[in-house]
């Protein structure tokens, strides 16, 4: 049954917000920027702001001019960081480039920085930054904030990555046939691992991945479905359509790690069969074995290896979000001046 999600609590900025990080314990994390009157600005970087806040009560624990500011690509993530002490990592424009930051969680102390090529997309684990650009992705270490190693090939786009286990699981496109496919590099060294898709997919929107699977959302699963389970997607699929044309247009399908081409899939879920302008926004995220299933102000809490739902829920305002985070069972989301925390005890 679906209910409306919990509020811990809630607090209204004046700022406005464009970047959140959650960890499994300890204070959350808000970046934002105060835009200049009339919304105009000649700079391409605006100076930011960053705040810890504590997680059960929503005060301030300390705020701090950021070096980071707001512009093209941005991540934020606290990780276990130098010698197991929780840190702050923040990566994105700066008035001299592109920049990492790692920052004390407890004071907001500068502890360390690096300049680093500009990228459109990132995501942080405790050890390693992963970054990319349509041509290139790159590994950064959170300990030395040292560019760690980089991997690039002829003929392939790079559009969205996940961890998986010991893998960096890359969303990428063929340049000539412009299919959508995954690719795995060893997170240690960034070296190719293995194709564990090839490009036959129109699209993939999102990725999420976990210690034992990588969820893709996407489309025309058929493509990629084995003999032994085409069959059951097809009767499926024949139930949900209307009409006679049988075609999944939004759809989740979850992965093994390691994963080769024909193996099955741990799990599927069709989510639409309406033409693509009619496809709701869907996201997804994955925390701790769980799959995070947004839609517009609906939430669905899988599990991850099996796509059982555990748990559905309203979150007033995710339909407007800037940012979602999730971490131990709460989720923070960020809307253009507000910051809430939900509880998601699934």
């Amino acid at each position: 049954m679906t209910t409306t999600a919990k509020r811990r609590w809630a607090k209204e900025f004046h700022s406005e917000i464009d970047g959140i990080a959650i960890g499994p314990t300890g204070p959350v994390l808000v970046h934002g920027y105060d835009a200049p009157a009339g919304g105009m600005w000649t700079d391409d970087v605006i100076p930011g702001k960053l705040g810890a806040i504590d997680r059960s009560g929503g005060e301030f624990q300390w705020r701090s001019p950021c070096e980071v500011g707001y512009g093209r690509g941005f991540a934020a993530a606290i990780c276990d960081g130098v010698e197991g002490t929780p840190s702050a990592i923040v990566m994105g424009p700066s008035s001299h480039g592109h920049r990492i930051l790692r920052m004390s969680i407890e004071t907001g102390e500068l502890l360390g920085e690096s300049n680093i090529e500009a990228f459109d997309e990132a995501i942080i684990s405790d050890n390693l930054c992963v970054s990319i650009t349509a041509k290139k992705v790159t590994g950064i270490s959170t300990s030395d904030l040292f560019e760690a190693w980089t991997y690039q090939r002829e003929g392939e786009r790079y559009h969205s990555v996940a961890f998986c286990g010991g893998q960096v699981v890359v969303v990428y496109s063929d340049a000539n046939t412009k299919k959508y496919g995954l690719l795995a590099l060893d997170s240690e060294d960034g070296s190719f691992d293995s194709i564990l898709l090839p490009p036959k997919l129109p699209m993939i929107h999102s990725i999420a991945g976990d210690s034992g699977a990588v969820v893709l959302l996407t489309s025309d699963l058929l493509q990629v479905l084995g003999p032994d389970q085409a069959g059951q997607f097809l009767g499926e699929l024949s139930m949900l359509s209307e009409d006679d044309v049988l075609t999944d247009t939004l759809s989740l399908i979850a992965l093994p790690g390691g994963h080769t081409d024909g193996e099955p899939a741990l799990w599927w879920k069709v989510l639409s069969t309406e033409a693509v302008e009619d496809i709701p926004e869907v996201s997804i995220s994955a925390d701790s074995g769980k799959l995070y299933v947004v839609r517009g102000a609906m939430l669905e809490v899988c599990d991850i290896l099996s796509g059982r739902t555990l748990g559905e829920w309203t979150v007033p305002g995710l339909d407007e979000q800037v940012c979602w985070s999730v971490a131990s069972g709460a989720g923070l989301l960020a809307e253009e001046h507000r910051l809430t925390i939900y509880e998601l005890p699934a």
